[in-house]
């Protein structure tokens, strides 16, 4: 049996970004290919880790990300 994951570099890693889904924001800590799949069927998706400001780390579709923009940031 294959891994169930693996890591992709990312330009935005280590960034400020935002998931355009629910409009949250945080550090982009990772993105992961990863074997979705609970059935013999492989189903892999990239997944971003980001972690908000209480510290807590959520994910998204790397599709939905974007970098944060510098107002939104210091609204915040």
């Amino acid at each position: 049996m294959s891994e169930r994951y693996e890591y992709v570099p990312h330009l935005l890693l280590r960034r400020h970004v935002r998931d355009i889904a629910s409009g949250a924001e945080g550090e982009l800590m990772a993105v992961i290919n990863e074997n979705v799949s609970e059935t013999g069927l492989e189903c892999w998706v990239e997944l971003a880790y980001i972690r908000g400001a209480s510290g807590r780390e959520f994910t998204t579709s790397v599709a939905n990300i974007v970098l944060a923009s510098s107002a939104t940031s210091r609204q915040k």
